[in-house]
């Protein structure tokens, strides 16, 4: 099955919260859902005294079957079709990502504080994957992607908030920026593109601050900034951009606005490291404290 939006499936809150995510933006789409639900087989003897026939039976098919049935009676509209693999989720999950437009998997929220707590699936499948992979964490509801109402109140049928793009201005890539703007233009809101950089330490160097300085570098990573995003805005004259440009750690920065986005969209680079495929720190650390959804856009 090709051109879907494919969710793992796992019987959990945050895999829940990922198939409804997942539903809604398969309806954004056009598309059909694709539920995968993932056995990794254990040896029989090691099976034995901890799962039982019947309890194997609900993990490989009563979960995944009454969740696409939950599904669609929520979202009628939706196509939903429920598959079940045996192996490695994080090797099958990765593989079907390549075969969907979108993948979607559940990462628990951080006690305490807003965030995921990404597991070892969802680390190789976002560090692996050649097409984009969104993060949902357990409790996401749609409420939270809109605006709220005048009363104060959540609700999902005041307008979307805005998708947040994290943009890198020395190398600005088209896969990252059009993902962000098709969600944007779908949902009929507007991408607001944060830019960060990072002032001279003058402390090591025993220099006074120079305002005049640090106004200069503003003024033109600000420039640089809107003139990467002038064919973005021409393209997509009917999606409003905001500029989000200033000083400081760019991972703080993408965060800060994670708390009033519907979607945040980072890119990942594939070129392989010395030691493996690496996320990236500021790609890391977004996924990791995040309070929207996280999509992970891979390029070159």
């Amino acid at each position: 099955m090709s051109r879907t939006v494919t969710v793992g499936l796992d019987g959990s809150q945050e895999s829940r919260a990922a198939a409804e995510w997942a539903a809604r933006e398969a309806r954004l789409r056009g598309l059909p859902l694709r539920l995968v639900h993932v056995w990794a087989p254990v040896a029989p003897a090691a099976e034995a005294p901890l799962l039982g026939a019947e309890t194997h039976q609900h993990w490989t098919e009563r979960i995944p079957g009454e969740t696409a049935e939950g599904l669609r009676l929520r979202h009628p509209a939706v196509e939903v079709v429920a598959e079940q693999r045996v192996g490695s989720p994080g090797e099958v999950l990765t593989a079907m990502a390549d075969e969907a437009e979108l993948v979607v998997l559940g990462s628990r929220g951080l006690s305490g504080v807003g965030g995921f707590l990404m597991g070892s699936v969802g680390l190789t499948v976002v560090a692996h994957a050649q097409h984009p992979v969104v993060l949902v964490r357990a409790g996401e509801q749609a409420a939270d992607e809109h605006e709220q109402d005048p009363a104060g109140v959540p609700s999902a049928a005041t307008p979307y908030r805005p998708v947040v793009l994290g943009v890198d201005i020395t190398a600005p890539d088209d896969t990252v920026f059009a993902f962000a703007f098709e969600e944007a233009a779908r949902r009929g809101t507007a991408v607001r593109a944060v830019h960060a950089w990072t002032t001279p330490p003058y402390h090591v160097y025993g220099l006074a601050v120079d305002p005049a300085f640090d106004q200069e570098v503003a003024q033109q990573e600000t420039a640089a900034l809107s003139e990467t995003l002038r064919p973005w805005r021409e393209k997509y004259p009917s999606v409003p951009v905001v500029e989000d440009c200033g000083a400081g750690n760019a991972s703080v920065r993408l965060v800060d606005a994670a708390h009033e986005a519907s979607l945040v969209v980072v890119g990942r680079r594939t070129r392989p490291a010395r030691l493996g495929t690496h996320i990236g720190p500021v790609t890391h650390a977004v996924l990791h404290h995040a309070t929207a959804p996280v999509a992970v856009v891979p390029h070159e």
